[in-house]
């Protein structure tokens, strides 16, 4: 298959599987729920976080999480205090329990007061970075400055400590595109280049990344993510991270593994 070829079918794959009947049955239904931008923004980072393992159980927590912050998650975040702590009560999702859920509506909370909203914080560290392994590390240690619980530290990842840092990169793939499909959102494409972006690398997209051939290192980790990244840019250096939905698309719906 030659790379116009790759392109093509990457392309014709895109459209396929980037449609509203790919939300009812992802994470990114989360922030569909939501009107107002920091609601989407504090509801889809919560999913993000929360996304591994089985969908429908994390749509399911994530859903039930929301309605533990009222429904209303950015003014939750905005006012959240000790005395909100009981909402939590016996909320787990795999590992991520209520101590973690304290954790991150306090950091949260921070960033809030200092920057009004999560895109304006990440905008600056893109600025400062233009990097995304340095930005997610950045923000790792910033988050958890003076933290609720240390134990809490685990939920978020380092790139630079060789992490595919997958949920983290999903989660800026939902803010910052926006295409005629209307299933990523798009509300910080005023504040982040999608060029920037990197790829969520997880076993379906990497699977079959390496069954196309764009993806050659067989530890999943951020090395991966940039080289099938920058494979990705070849074919489209403005929005490389569209090519997600074909991976993925291709590997869960298709299971697709040709010998080419």
């Amino acid at each position: 298959m030659t790379n116009l070829e790759l392109k093509e079918f990457l392309d014709e794959k895109y459209i396929q599987f980037n449609n509203l009947d790919f939300i009812p049955n992802d994470p990114i239904l989360i922030p569909h729920q939501f009107k107002y931008h920091n609601d989407i923004e504090v509801a889809g980072f919560f999913a993000a976080v929360i996304a591994w393992g089985n969908r429908k159980s994390i749509i399911k927590n994530a859903l039930n999480l929301m309605e533990r912050m009222d429904n209303s998650p950015a003014d939750f975040i905005l006012n959240f205090s000790q005395t909100d702590l009981k909402n939590f009560e016996g909320f787990k999702h795999r590992t991520f329990n209520e101590i973690d859920c304290a954790s991150f509506c306090f950091a949260l909370n921070k960033i809030y007061q200092e920057h009004k909203s999560l895109g304006n914080y990440f905008k600056v560290l893109f600025q400062k970075h233009e990097n995304q392994a340095s930005v997610i590390s950045e923000f790792k240690t910033e988050f958890f400055t003076n933290s609720f619980a240390d134990r809490s530290k685990k939920h978020l990842p380092s790139p630079l400590k060789g992490s595919a840092a997958k949920r983290m990169c999903m989660y800026f793939r939902w803010m910052v595109r926006k295409d005629q499909f209307d299933v990523d959102l798009g509300i910080w494409r005023n504040l982040i280049s999608p060029s920037l972006l990197h790829l969520p690398l997880d076993v379906h997209t990497s699977n079959v990344g390496r069954t196309l051939g764009i993806l050659r290192r067989k530890q999943n980790d951020w090395k991966a993510v940039e080289e099938i990244t920058n494979n990705l840019k070849i074919m489209d250096p403005k929005d490389p991270t569209k090519y997600d939905f074909s991976l993925f698309g291709l590997g869960v719906n298709e299971h697709f593994a040709p010998s080419i």
